[in-house]
């Protein structure tokens, strides 16, 4: 992944406010759902996920800047070594050569005003003193990260329910969706990876959010479009809402235009702050198509006079 500063188009001095203002930017831009047929789409809303969770937790961001994490939010090998074939040899702070050939760690001259050894080289065959020490520090390589995707329903991204999944080796564990979820977020489940010899790498699970039949998101909350009928237009009435929480009543006042929009305190999705977002609901109103009942509810209205001022 490339730099996430870069990936969200902010600069490095950015406060908390300019980058989730870029991340909601382009999350509302990327989201699969606008996207069905790009998946370029897809890949770039999860490049911009996991820049936005790397810069928005301050305790990685701090690491991340000093240069102790990578972009994935792993740790970066020490002293700069990280990622080398040992095919070279470099100089360390006191002149001294590394020299990664091969013919192990040569700290060179070093070695000698520590130990208090003659300045001059060890006698052949025999090896430095401490050499052999740090050699055997060299940390086991864990074994590799598997890579896995996981479809969550739509009601159990909104409520945070614990998932399962089933892994290569046929196990099946459970693991809990993190505050604020997204799609194409990764989740960590330590030690469910290949084994090696420093021990078992990590399953790195992938999020995907399934679409519900009636509810889209819009960031925290939730929208709904939800049909009534002319009477209940006109004279008000009790409605039942589908919720990600099961079905509500909602009380629609009388005289209620098409297209108002009413709001259920925390039906939406958790926030990373433990909050719940809201459900907002667009009343259209819904006719009969039947023309006998049109016809009735015509009936009903024929008193009222609707009048247009069309300015001239």
């Amino acid at each position: 992944m490339a730099d996430p500063y870069s990936i969200l188009g902010v600069s490095k001095s950015a406060d908390e406010k300019a980058i989730k203002s870029a991340y909601r930017k382009l999350a509302k831009e990327l989201h699969p759902d606008k996207n069905a047929d790009n998946p370029k789409a897809a890949e770039r809303f999860s490049e911009v996920t996991r820049a936005y969770d790397l810069l928005s937790d301050a305790k990685k961001r701090g690491q991340y800047d000093r240069g102790e994490i990578d972009e994935n939010g792993q740790p970066r090998a020490p002293f700069g070594f990280g990622g080398s074939d040992f095919g070279g040899s470099s100089r360390g702070p006191t002149g001294a050569t590394f020299d990664f050939g091969g013919s192990g760690i040569d700290l060179g001259d070093i070695f000698d005003g520590i130990f208090g050894g003659s300045s001059g080289p060890p006698p052949r065959g025999s090896a430095r003193p401490g050499s052999a020490g740090r050699a055997q520090q060299a940390q086991p390589a864990r074994g590799a990260n598997i890579a896995y995707e996981h479809l969550v329903s739509f009601t159990d991204a909104a409520t945070l329910t614990p998932q399962r999944i089933t892994l290569r080796d046929g196990k099946t564990v459970e693991f809990k969706l993190p505050k604020g979820v997204v799609a194409g977020q990764q989740i960590r489940i330590p030690g469910r990876g290949q084994p090696g010899p420093g021990g078992n790498g990590d399953a790195m699970v992938t999020l995907k959010i399934g679409r519900h039949p009636h509810l889209v998101r819009d960031e925290d909350n939730i929208r709904i479009d939800l049909p009534i009928s002319l009477k209940v237009a006109i004279n008000g009435g009790k409605v039942k809402v589908p919720t990600v929480d099961g079905a509500v009543m909602l009380t629609v006042p009388p005289k209620t235009n098409s297209g108002t929009t009413m709001r259920i305190k925390g039906r939406g999705f958790t926030t990373k702050n433990g909050d719940r977002g809201d459900q907002l609901v667009s009343l259209m109103i819904h006719l009969p198509t039947d023309p006998a009942e049109l016809a009735k509810l015509a009936e009903c209205v024929s008193g009222e006079t609707v009048g247009v001022d069309m300015g001239v």
